[in-house]
Order: C-alpha cells, then structure tokens, then sequence
C-alpha cells in the first residue's frame, strides 16, 4: 500500500479488459488514482471505473483515445492531468496481436501493430514526460518475451516489440534522472479470446514453461505495481514475467 499521502496517479493504456482491467485493479487497490484509457470498451471501461469509484470516490476515470492518431496522444495526457492535477505513472499496455505471414504483410498490418506497440508507447511518453519529471514518475512498457525470441508467424509483431523493448532502455537515458522507464515481458499468461492458439499448441508452450503453468494477469500487475512504486533504483530494465519459458527458448 502506498504511505504517501498524496496519491499518485497513473495513466493505463488498453485499461479496460484483460491484464490491462487487471493492471489498473492492483494499482487501484495499492492506493493509485487511475486514468483508464479505452477505445472501443467504453462499457467495460466505465463499469470498471464505476466500480473503483465506489470503493474510493475521485479515485476513477475513463478516458477514450485513438492510439493510433498520434495527433491525439499529447491530448489524452492532458486529460488525465486535468483530472487528477497531476501525473505519476504510465502504463503503456495497449497492444494488437495477430500474426502476419511473411508476403502477405501489408500496409494495414505495419500501421496497427507497429503503431499501437511502438508508436503509441513512443508518443505518449513524450507527451507525459514533463509531468512525470515533476513528480519523480516512472513508466512501465508492456513487452513481450518474444521481443527477444521471435514467435514463428508473427515477424512484424515480434519488431514491434523488439522495438519497444530498445525504447524502454533508450526512455530510461533520455529521462534519467527524474523518470524511471522499465518494461515487463510476459509470457504465456492470458490466451488471446479469437482463437489463435488451439488446444495443442497451448499444450506445447506450457510444456515448454519451467514452473509448468499459464501464468495469470495478477502476475503481471504485481510486476507493473512493483516497478512503478516500490523499484526506485530500477531504470532501464526488462523483467520477464514468464514461469520461466525464456530461459530456454
């Protein structure tokens, strides 16, 4: 639980569902006031927020953006700012996932995943970066470990990551000293909802997993509460939250 007084405040991308929901959840219950950021969830974004407000009222709200207009980002920021009167902490979560086979790439799929897992991540750190150095903030890049150790079917997905993973350490010098810039990279902890990976493949990656398990969205918020309120002589670093499935890809 966090002992200051003033409650930080943090903005989460793609808060709405999933790990994000789950990211927000800890962070609220750590004692954080949370900007929720959504697109289309708008239903689950505001029962979400509804719900953490009736636990602490001021403490909630839902924001919608378009992280893919870049023109809109510096704008999404300031609201959460104008909300709170401050800002402490991003989250940059929000991420499109689906392969792409090589010769079919196209300029569609180049701007959806490279932009809501690279481009999004890179402007909106740019436009909360004077916020977060005046209240001695940090962000948490969402990456992934096949940033690292590329997933057969998915090449653009995989350098969007790899990608995010050299902003994170390349964030980490240009807002040293006042912003710290780590990262988290999951492994198999939530499996996507459209089918894109059947029974047997789910069985091969979790046979490949050391601890011999699907690890759960609560390990990743853990990870990203961690590093924003309780890591203040971590910068520049990428934890792998995996059961282990990284140490021997």
């Amino acid at each position: 639980m966090i002992e200051d007084p003033i409650a930080p405040v943090v903005l989460v991308t793609g808060g709405a569902r999933r790990v994000g929901a789950e990211i927000v959840r800890c962070l609220h219950a750590a004692g954080a006031q949370v900007a929720v950021h959504y697109r289309h969830s708008r239903g689950e974004a505001e029962a979400l927020v509804a719900d953490l407000e009736g636990r602490r009222a001021g403490s909630a709200v839902a924001l919608c953006a378009d992280l893919l207009d870049s023109a809109a980002l510096p704008g999404l920021v300031e609201a959460a700012v104008a909300h709170f009167g401050r800002l402490d902490g991003l989250v940059n979560n929000a991420s499109s996932f689906f392969p792409t086979a090589l010769g079919d790439i196209d300029e569609t799929a180049w701007f959806d995943l490279i932009g809501s897992n690279l481009k999004a991540p890179l402007f909106l750190a740019q436009a909360a970066a004077s916020h977060l150095a005046a209240s001695g903030g940090a962000i948490v890049n969402i990456v992934d470990i096949h940033a690292e150790r590329p997933l057969k079917g998915y090449p653009l997905y995989c350098a969007a990551k790899a990608g995010l993973l050299g902003l994170t350490r390349a964030l980490a010098l240009e807002l040293a000293p006042r912003v710290r810039v780590n990262g988290v990279a999951p492994g198999a902890i939530e499996w996507p909802d459209d089918g894109q990976f059947p029974p047997q493949e789910r069985e091969r990656i979790v046979a490949h997993t050391l601890l011999g398990r699907v690890g759960s969205p609560a390990d990743i918020a853990r990870t990203v509460r961690f590093l924003l309120f309780d890591a203040p002589y971590v910068t520049g670093q990428i934890l792998s939250v995996d059961g282990g499935r990284s140490a021997h890809l």
